[in-house]
């Protein structure tokens, strides 16, 4: 009876080894992901959501948006701050830009690291966002988790400072 109970244990033992290992492997292995919701700032209508996979040195970016102007392009960036609780959203505070860098275009290795692409929207008001980026990350030294996605009322026009002339905040939300 004792060696029944002896055997019982280990093979009880060992599965719950394999269960813990394999769960185990599974969070190592994991793609970091993160999400955003948009939430309408300033008065504006929009609504919208964003995806963040991280895929070695870059995050694939993705985005839906609805109730912004026809036709129009929208610029888009990461803010320093985790905060949108403000009406115009300024509680985010600026561009995140943890190197010092100036604004600019997302795919110059000069920009502020939360510069990325215009929002490009159709003639219903809605719009599909798709970036591939490398100026930020979801895990590490240039990590965006907590921080702000704040879009803005005009398009970025990659060159003026601070922020691309690209006018007040409509949308923002917290990447979680």
């Amino acid at each position: 009876m004792y060696k029944q109970s002896l055997n019982h244990f280990f093979q009880r033992t060992a599965l719950l080894s394999c269960v813990v290992l394999v769960s185990s492997c599974q969070l190592l292995s994991e793609t970091p992901r993160a999400v955003s919701v948009i939430q309408a700032k300033s008065g504006s209508n929009i609504q919208g959501s964003m995806s963040f996979i991280q895929s070695g040195n870059q995050v694939k970016v993705t985005g839906t948006f609805s109730g912004l102007n026809p036709n129009s392009q929208h610029g888009i960036h990461i803010h320093e701050l985790g905060d949108c609780k403000a009406f115009d959203a300024s509680s985010a505070g600026g561009h995140y830009n943890p190197s010092g860098n100036k604004h600019g275009n997302h795919n110059s290795i000069f920009s502020h690291a939360g510069d990325m692409p215009n929002i490009q929207v159709d003639d219903h008001g809605n719009a599909s966002y798709l970036a591939t980026l490398t100026h930020f990350s979801l895990i590490g030294e240039q990590n965006i988790l907590g921080r702000s996605v704040v879009v803005h009322l005009n398009k970025d026009d990659y060159v003026s400072q601070p922020a691309g002339n690209s006018g007040e905040r409509i949308g923002c939300g917290v990447i979680r």
